[in-house]
């Protein structure tokens, strides 16, 4: 999941604070953090490749289609190598083609069952996909092989919270394991708290507000906390959670 870019949505207040790996346009629209862990599309492409514009500030949204054509047409012409397959399922998922990044990145699963970035991938691009019980799957599949990765744990407890019927115990068993590894990660600590505010442990969600504004008290997610926890409900998943991109 191309990592440390931050996505922002525009679902809710609350949720949509949390920090993203989609694409650097959507970071500041969707306000919701997820964590991020494999190699950028970037890191994937050949040398002689053409650039790819993956911040979302161009003005042609189809410029970079025949980027993907061209990795594609590599992908297919070499259905044994697990870099061709990366690089065309990474390309898709950066240009939110999700049906193809799916489609090359099973391939990649077939050569390389075991790949964490392949596993971790597929998790993100169900994710983006709205497809969160299949997600829970896949970063299920990729923390056996790497359980200390924070960002891909944390996406995990957020796959609990979008989903139609939430389950905010396990979201909440989910990013405590995350904070024993980083007690201070701030995108985990913004999780919690909504987590809590919805569970109605309103006592333990203040704590772990105050604790993150300790941390950073300028963290843009704080004044929505705040009144999603003054307001008693809570605010909807949808409007403070936030996930941190994994690639």
């Amino acid at each position: 999941m191309n990592k440390e870019n931050f996505l922002f949505g525009t679902i809710g207040l609350l949720l949509g604070l949390i920090v993203g790996f989609m694409v650097a346009n959507s970071i500041n629209q969707r306000g919701y953090v997820r964590g991020t862990t494999a190699s950028t599309t970037s890191d994937k492409l050949p040398p002689d490749h053409p650039p790819i514009d993956t911040t979302g500030s161009g003005t042609d949204p189809g410029a970079n289609l025949p980027a993907l054509k061209q990795s594609e047409a590599r992908a297919d012409s070499n259905p044994q190598s697990f870099d061709a397959q990366m690089e065309a399922g990474m390309l898709a998922y950066e240009l939110k083609n999700f049906p193809d990044a799916l489609r090359y990145l099973e391939r990649a699963r077939q050569l390389k069952p075991d790949d964490f970035d392949v596993l971790s991938q597929l998790g993100n691009v169900n994710f983006d996909s709205n497809n969160f019980e299949v997600a829970e799957k896949w970063y299920t599949a990729a923390l056996a092989k790497k359980p200390e990765e924070i960002s891909v744990r944390t996406d995990l407890g957020l796959t609990f919270m979008f989903r139609q019927k939430p389950d905010y115990d396990r979201a909440i068993a989910e990013f405590r394991r995350s904070l024993q590894t980083s007690p201070n990660h701030e995108q985990t600590l913004q999780n919690l708290v909504v987590a809590l505010t919805k569970k109605g442990d309103t006592a333990e969600a203040q704590a772990t507000l105050d604790k993150l504004t300790k941390v950073n008290p300028q963290n843009p997610a704080i004044p929505e906390l705040k009144r999603g926890l003054a307001s008693g409900t809570g605010p909807s998943p949808a409007s403070s959670v936030t996930k941190i991109p994994t690639h």
